[in-house]
């Protein structure tokens, strides 16, 4: 079940509701089909990202260092991301997925900042 809001840009030219829904589904659809010049144009030049990496992610910043982190997740064609479930709140939409490689799988949640039509946060949890 996907749950979502509404909402319309604020005042402050931060991206809401459907239209940070909106951002983060183009985002999700590059993942898909492994174009990572695709995710990386929806992403803002100072995008911070959050990995899931034990015990407490590492934090990559700006489109050079983030492409770098991404590159062996997209190279990889076997893998895939499902999303299970979407909450948007405000400029803020939480993922529930399932990541599919060759030989297992984890499933985890994205929390995605969006301003001004791309994405300036992706803080990426997984369970386990």
């Amino acid at each position: 079940m996907s749950t979502t809001s509404q909402l319309s840009a604020d005042g402050a030219g931060t991206v809401t509701g459907a239209g940070a829904e909106d951002v983060v589904r183009r985002f999700n659809v590059a993942w898909g089909a492994h174009d990572l010049a695709a995710a990386l144009a929806l992403i803002s030049d100072d995008c911070v990202f959050e990995s899931t990496s034990p015990p407490d992610g590492q934090r990559f910043t700006g489109r050079a260092a983030i492409s770098a982190a991404w590159q062996p997740i997209f190279d990889d064609q076997a893998s895939q991301f499902t999303v299970e479930d979407s909450v948007s709140a405000g400029g803020h939409i939480v993922q529930r997925w399932r990541y599919d490689w060759d030989g297992g799988h984890v499933r985890g949640i994205d929390v995605f900042t969006v301003q001004d039509g791309l994405v300036t946060g992706k803080a990426a949890y997984v369970k386990g």
